[in-house]
């Protein structure tokens, strides 16, 4: 037997007590599984920050070749960043869709589903005729193209970080989760990297003409490679375990007003902290990559090409980075090193939007944004192994998936939208700042509230260790304790 300390794991309120494991509870994770299910999953998340990227990336191109007749005022970005907003405001949806099938049928399927619809929409997205061609249909198949990847969005990322938590052993989920991030982290270090090529290597007008369509038809080949991998990964052994017991399907399978009760009312303290982590990171997050590349025009003094550049700099630093930061976490917690993301949002914020405005060179300006990107490191290196471990089981899917997603709409998707209309309507071109300094302050009273979350079990779930004799080894020394 073994007995583990179960102090804040129901996800609804903190308690502690000692619960007695036999030795078939305790789970051994299995390697070669472990290293397919990491894979399937990092590269799927690489494919959809891609695609992300380069869209931002590529915002003040995209405007001119879908909203030509404003591209030359802050209300061709606006509607470029509008058609972004339009995906994140689908999201939910797709959360609450691919959420509850994946409590139902299993993380795995839905995963093959999420990458066959994201796929679709970078291909379609590539192949767009312009408004020159066709009028005003092109940004309405725009919009329809990216609302159909936002709400494939809204299962994939939180379905990979539930599948890896899953898998993991209690003590290196931090590190093995970490993957999900780097998988991020190179998606979007690509999607600058091709787009910089490209606007480097070819004249303005090819730029409008036909290189926009590269990049993303350049993650057509990826996605096959992705869908590949996806169909040979094994199914969450959590999900599995749990639905060999009838009352899981009850469960699940109930009323409306019974799956509502058990997603929303019993763990609403779950998700208004996952609500409140998500806000924090992901607005960072956007602002960074998703409206950084057009302040740098705003600003002046930064040309399109050095601006991508800069923050191609600043997200290799964080690949860098992120792996040994989630392998810290697993020894120290998860948050302390939330804690400091927080922190650097509240106070470095002003610093870092003053650097890149008034540095006068680029290695002070580089500066700034390296401390917005360390901020944003602080929670994306630990997210994917916190979030999971707040809910049970046999709901743990679609909980997240509304927490995540409700809070990635409503203030991180749109923060492109905000600041640019900010910026453009109250000429303060330290809004963006301000903005951060907000979604730190969030973060620390939300973390104010989370149970640390490192080196225990899931909740509803035994056990997970890496190896037969640390699991031989933990039930006798619960043995020992019973004699």
């Amino acid at each position: 037997m073994l007995a583990v300390d179960t102090k804040g794991q129901t996800g609804g309120g903190e308690h502690t007590s000692r619960r007695q494991w036999a030795r078939d509870d305790i789970r051994v994770s299995n390697p070669k599984a472990m290293q397919r299910s990491i894979a399937g999953t990092a590269v799927g998340n690489f494919m959809e920050w891609y695609d992300f990227g380069i869209y931002g990336f590529l915002a003040t191109t995209i405007a001119q070749v879908f909203y030509p007749s404003d591209s030359s005022s802050a209300v061709g970005l606006i509607a470029t960043f509008g058609t972004l907003a339009a995906a994140f405001a689908v999201r939910p949806f797709g959360g609450i869709v691919f959420g509850a099938l994946g409590d139902r049928i299993g993380r795995k399927r839905v995963l093959i589903m999420t990458v066959t619809l994201m796929a679709i929409g970078t291909t379609v997205t590539g192949l767009l005729p312009s408004y020159e061609e066709i009028g005003i249909w092109a940004p309405i198949l725009l919009i329809l193209t990216k609302v159909m990847q936002g709400f494939s969005t809204g299962g994939e990322y939180v379905s990979a970080m539930t599948y890896v938590s899953e898998h993991a052993p209690d003590r290196s989920r931090g590190a093995l989760t970490g993957f999900l991030p780097l998988g991020t982290l190179g998606g979007y270090v690509t999607g600058a990297a091709v787009v910089t090529l490209l606007k480097s290597q070819l004249p303005v007008s090819d730029m409008l003409h036909w290189g926009w369509r590269v990049p993303f038809l350049l993650g057509v080949p990826l996605a096959i490679v992705t869908l590949y991998m996806r169909l040979r990964i094994d199914e969450s052994p959590a999900f599995e375990e749990l639905e060999q017991h009838t009352e899981h399907n009850d469960a699940v399978r109930g009323t409306g007003w019974q799956q509502f009760r058990q997603t929303i009312v019993r763990q609403r303290k779950g998700l208004l902290i996952c609500i409140g982590l998500v806000l924090a990171e992901n607005v960072t997050n956007y602002m960074l990559t998703g409206y950084l590349p057009t302040y740098f025009k705003q600003v002046g003094g930064i040309s399109g090409s050095r601006g991508l550049t800069m923050i191609v700099v600043a997200l290799l630093v964080m690949l860098v980075a992120v792996m040994p930061l989630a392998k810290l976490s697993d020894r120290i917690g998860r948050k302390p090193i939330l804690w400091s993301g927080s922190a650097l949002l509240i106070f470095g914020s002003i610093p870092a939007f003053l650097l890149i405005r008034h540095g006068g060179n680029y290695p002070l300006r580089l500066l700034g944004v390296l401390l917005i990107g360390m901020a944003l490191l602080c929670f994306n290196s630990t997210t994917p192994s916190t979030l999971p471990a707040l809910f049970p089981t046999k709901v743990r899917l679609f909980t997240v998936a509304i927490g995540f997603n409700i809070s990635v709409s409503l203030f991180g998707g749109t923060t492109p939208l905000v600041a640019e209309t900010l910026v453009s309507g109250t000429g303060n071109m330290m809004v963006p700042a301000y903005i951060l300094m907000v979604a730190g302050v969030v973060g620390a009273i939300t973390l104010w509230f989370t149970p640390e979350t490192a080196g225990k079990s899931l909740p509803g779930s035994g056990p997970s260790v890496a190896t037969e004799q640390e699991a031989d080894a933990i039930a006798e020394a619960g043995l020992r304790e019973q004699a």
